[in-house]
């Protein structure tokens, strides 16, 4: 198993929809924020490449919706075809895309606007994984979520026969588990690879900064903040026992590092930086 990993864009989130009711003189001292209070994150995707396998995970942002999402800052869209061929692939060698869920910015990648204005896949052969959860959030979003589905990024998908809903945690690899949780939104999907580097959780938005690893730490945009401190309680418990490391999807400085419990704490060691 190889594991590659790229940046699609950049971002900028406003520092207290990212920490929460954490004050800005306490989270600051953790990651850094513009003068206008805002903190530059990225969307990382991954890819997992197997014997007979090339797995995506998440395909950011796309070039779609950029008129309507002028707040985040969004800079340096890279694309899939340049980004895959620095690693020796195309689009249309990708056999999988694993979504951990579906707001913008970790699907919008996933289909495109061809020369005749048509919105088409842009990974033609693959299966598009999403759990069945977040997949009628997304057809049927609360009205905290409604802005962030966008029909354009997955419906073209579910059109071509590519949608593949899980409704349980699904190896869909011997080496690959797909676990859903909920707290962030309904149904997220956390990749987790038990024989990549001593164990590894793709964490995505369940703590999306290195920097939010207190259990209180969670964003402003969770829509069940408690089941998101319950969600990552377990889940550092588990890594923490085990040795698993978290890689993280949108800390611009952490890609990943190794959780251990120190004096009741929850720490990470052995950090990869970008």
């Amino acid at each position: 198993m190889q594991i590659s990993y790229f940046n699609i864009a950049d971002f900028y989130c406003d520092g207290g929809a990212a920490f929460g009711v954490v004050p800005k003189k306490v989270w600051s001292k953790r990651y850094p924020a513009d003068e206008e209070n805002f903190c530059r994150m990225t969307m990382r995707c991954v890819l997992i490449k197997t014997d007979d396998r090339l797995m995506l995970v998440d395909t950011g942002v796309g070039s779609k919706q950029l008129q309507y999402l002028k707040y985040y800052k969004i800079t340096e869209i890279a694309d899939f075809h340049q980004e895959l061929a620095k690693f020796g692939y195309t689009c249309d060698q990708v056999t999988d895309v694993i979504l951990t869920h579906l707001h913008f910015d970790h699907c919008g990648g996933c289909t495109f606007i061809d020369a005749d204005g048509m919105c088409k896949p842009q990974f033609p052969n693959a299966n598009y994984w999403v759990s069945e959860l977040q997949w009628q959030n997304f057809l049927h979003p609360n009205v905290r979520e409604g802005n962030s589905y966008f029909p354009e990024n997955m419906m073209p998908v579910q059109d071509a026969g590519l949608l593949r809903l899980i409704k349980e945690d699904t190896w869909i690899h011997p080496e690959v588990q797909l676990r859903i949780y909920s707290g962030h939104t309904d149904g997220i999907v956390m990749p987790f690879l038990p024989n990549y580097d001593g164990g590894t959780f793709f964490i995505n938005d369940i703590i999306p900064l290195a920097a939010s690893l207190p259990l209180a730490w969670v964003s402003a945009t969770d829509t069940q903040p408690l089941l998101s401190m319950k969600t990552k309680e377990s889940i550092l418990a588990e890594a923490a026992q085990n040795g698993f490391s978290l890689f993280f999807e949108h800390d611009a400085y952490v890609v990943k590092g190794r959780v251990q419990l120190v004096n009741g704490h929850y720490k990470l060691v052995g950090c990869l930086m970008a």
